[in-house]
Parts: C-alpha cells; sequence; structure tokens
C-alpha cells in the first residue's frame, strides 16, 4: 500500500479537500492518505460545506501537524500551496515522489456569502481535477 501526504500551511482547507478526493478516488483501498500543515488551523468550515456539496464528508478529518508523521514513508509528497512548498520542514521518506501544485486560496475571499461560495467552489475544482488525474496517471 502507497502513502500519500497532501501538505499545506494551516491543514484546514486545500489540503482537507484533497485528502477527501483522495480517500474518494483511491477508494481507501490502494493507498493510505495523510494531510498536514506545517502549521495547524482547525478545519474550515467553508472547506467541508463546499465538500458535502459534492457529496463528500470531511467532517471526521482533523488538522494535523506534518511532525506527526515523521516515522511515515510516504511515497508521495504533495504540497498544495506555495508557502507549504517554501517552508517545508524535511520530510525523511526515502524515495517519495514530491510534487507541487499552488492552488488558489479560498480561504483569503473576503467579500459577500456568494462570492465566499464561488471562491471555494472554484478551489474545489481545481483540486479535484487535479488530483482525479493524479491518481489516473499513478495508479
Amino acid at each position: 500500500m502507497k502513502n500519500i501526504l497532501v501538505l499545506c500551511t494551516g491543514n484546514s482547507c486545500r489540503s482537507q479537500m484533497a485528502h477527501g478526493y483522495l480517500n474518494h478516488f483511491l477508494d481507501n483501498k490502494i493507498a493510505k492518505v495523510y494531510s498536514a500543515g506545517i502549521e495547524t488551523h482547525g478545519l474550515n468550515p467553508g472547506a467541508l460545506a463546499i465538500m458535502k456539496e459534492d457529496g463528500l464528508n470531511i467532517d471526521h478529518h482533523t488538522s494535523n501537524h506534518v511532525d506527526e508523521y515523521a516515522t511515515v514513508d510516504f511515497d508521495y509528497i504533495v504540497t498544495v500551496c506555495d508557502h507549504a512548498n517554501e517552508n517545508c520542514p524535511y520530510i525523511p521518506s526515502k524515495n517519495a515522489l514530491r510534487l507541487h501544485h499552488n492552488f488558489f486560496d479560498p480561504s483569503k475571499v473576503v467579500g459577500t456569502d456568494e462570492e465566499k461560495h464561488a471562491a471555494f467552489l472554484k478551489a474545489r475544482e481545481e483540486i479535484k481535477i487535479y488530483f482525479r488525474d493524479f491518481v489516473e496517471e499513478c495508479f
């Protein structure tokens, strides 16, 4: 079984959505998915809501610090924001393929409820497409 780490700054939004989609696309059978941050910010309610709109419940996820997984040997480490990519601590996985994609951060959008919803929808769709393609290419 492969181990995948999705890493973001606060493990509250983009990495949580990616974690949810990876579990969905992989059906929890051929890989174990972890998500973490270089900080922990708790789960973002907007991320929880936008995933539920697509039929995925990530309410049971937790916001974890990357140091919690220091002993896990990852096959893939995917950073989903530039800040995490630039500030990621050393992760001692011997053969991990490291990938990076800077996804739009919907949590930074200030505006009406409709504008915030549109921002989360945009980020969710970008993440969904990227990780669906990742699974098709790598598994």
